[in-house]
């Protein structure tokens, strides 16, 4: 009898050690996955974001990765004078993130924090991806960890199991996970690539990551025709532009990040003219999808 005891429990071991390892992946895409408010004057957007934490002389420094079409409503473009020369500047207003505090699968409150964004690019003429930076400092616990391979290899296969976490119909859905897999790879709109998925998503889940079952991060969201038909801007795509654009720290730890005050003179946009303080929104692009934007007036702010 305690032979047949023993092999009952052996035999049960690996799914409560699996089950295990599910909660401890579903509470890191929690603690990595934020809320992103992006409000100017009469317009606001809410979308998603993940985050990843690097050690900046001495201080734990928070950066957001999110779809540019979250933040496009806080861009505003003015021209100047330099040299003689009319010249445009872009600058931000700041996003709002909104982190849950999650424990044992429970809410137990939120922190609301202001960030910068440190590079932008346009969902329609460019990337569609944005890059943020927390103001707050020694914030983050946990970072998330990003599939970085190359050729082939940067290819996730098609039926591959996948997590997603966004911010679905905005804060009030906040840090939801849903399932799904790569149904396409390669799908082309105008002259971007993006890669197909099933993982359900709604209106807020614009920029919210989309996982392997480990908890590795293989994209973002950003689009979609239909509940699970969805769109990803792939890792492979994310990589690229972040070589291109000298943030490659920003996805691969073993990158020597550069100093604060380094980060803050990117050019946000391929302007011309660095980054300056100031500024304001401008008015809203058109609607996406997966971006909750709605109009605010004097009594209704929510």
């Amino acid at each position: 009898m305690k032979l047949l005891a023993l092999s009952f429990c052996l035999l049960f071991l690996p799914f409560f050690v699996l089950a295990e390892d599910a909660r401890k992946i579903a509470q890191h895409l929690q603690n990595i996955s934020v809320t992103i408010k992006a409000e100017d004057g009469y317009s606001r957007s809410e979308g998603s974001g993940v985050l990843i934490t690097r050690d900046i002389n001495g201080e734990k420094v928070t950066f957001v990765w999110t779809a540019g079409h979250v933040v496009d409503n806080l861009r505003n473009v003015r021209e100047v004078i330099d040299e003689g020369r009319p010249r445009k500047i872009v600058e931000f207003k700041d996003a709002q993130i909104v982190k849950e505090l999650v424990e044992s699968g429970r809410r137990v409150g939120e922190i609301k924090m202001d960030a910068s964004v440190v590079k932008y690019s346009d969902a329609d003429d460019g990337q569609d991806l944005a890059l943020l930076m927390v103001r707050a400092k020694d914030y983050g616990k946990d970072t998330a960890k990003f599939y970085l391979k190359k050729g082939e290899d940067s290819i996730v296969p098609i039926g591959t199991r996948l997590y997603h976490v966004g911010s679905l119909l905005g804060q009030k859905g906040s840090n939801s996970m849903t399932t799904g897999i790569v149904s396409q790879v390669g799908r082309t709109l105008g002259k971007v690539e993006f890669d197909q998925t099933t993982v359900t998503a709604f209106p807020g889940s614009s920029g919210g990551g989309v996982f392997l079952q480990d908890g590795t991060y293989i994209g973002m969201l950003v689009r979609g025709a239909g509940e699970n038909f969805n769109l990803i801007v792939p890792i492979r795509r994310i990589q690229a532009w972040a070589e291109e654009n000298k943030l490659i720290w920003a996805i691969d730890p073993s990158v020597e990040a550069p100093s604060v005050s380094e980060i803050k003179g990117i050019v946000i946009e391929d302007s011309g003219l660095k980054k300056k303080s100031g500024g304001a929104g401008s008015d809203a692009k058109k609607d996406y999808p997966f971006l909750i934007r709605k109009t605010l007036t004097t009594s209704n702010t929510e």
